[in-house]
């Protein structure tokens, strides 16, 4: 095999191993970091995490049901300033809880009356002044629940 044929092989490879890579580093950051914000809280078992870069935005879709307490922790490496979220009701679009009004606490505890589907917005905001690279680091979307 030539040269140029080894360099196309590895060049794939690289491709297909690298983002899982990079994902399970975000993960073990959620399960090493961000699991404990869900105390008392039984984690769902799912770990939400991915790279983000400042300025970047990520929405989670997830079904929550009545008569049961949850909790969402949403958490960001060091490197990167306060995270953002927002919970959203998809029926009608009204914002049920914004971080940034709380001072960028990274959980919330609620209840719903009814069953329905939410939309976690996440933001990684984009710090003041001239930046010559953004930062860039794992940030995780995690839920428990208890029950009432």
């Amino acid at each position: 095999m030539t040269k140029k044929g080894i360099l196309f092989i590895s060049l794939v490879v690289c491709m297909f191993t690298l983002p899982r890579a990079i994902n399970a580093q975000c993960k073990q950051f959620a399960k090493n970091t961000c699991k404990a914000g869900l105390e008392p809280y039984q984690h769902d078992g799912n770990y939400h995490a991915a790279l983000l870069i400042e300025g970047e935005e990520a929405e989670l879709y997830k079904t929550f049901y009545s008569d049961r307490g949850y909790r969402i922790v949403v958490c960001g490496a060091n490197s990167l300033e306060a995270i953002e979220f927002k919970v959203v009701d998809t029926r009608n679009g009204k914002v049920l809880y914004d971080n940034s009004l709380n001072d960028f606490d990274w959980k919330w505890d609620f209840n719903l009356e009814s069953s329905q589907q939410l939309k976690i917005m996440v933001k990684v905001p984009v710090p003041d002044g001239t930046i010559e690279e953004p930062e860039e680091g794992c940030v995780a979307i995690m839920f428990g629940s208890k029950d009432d």
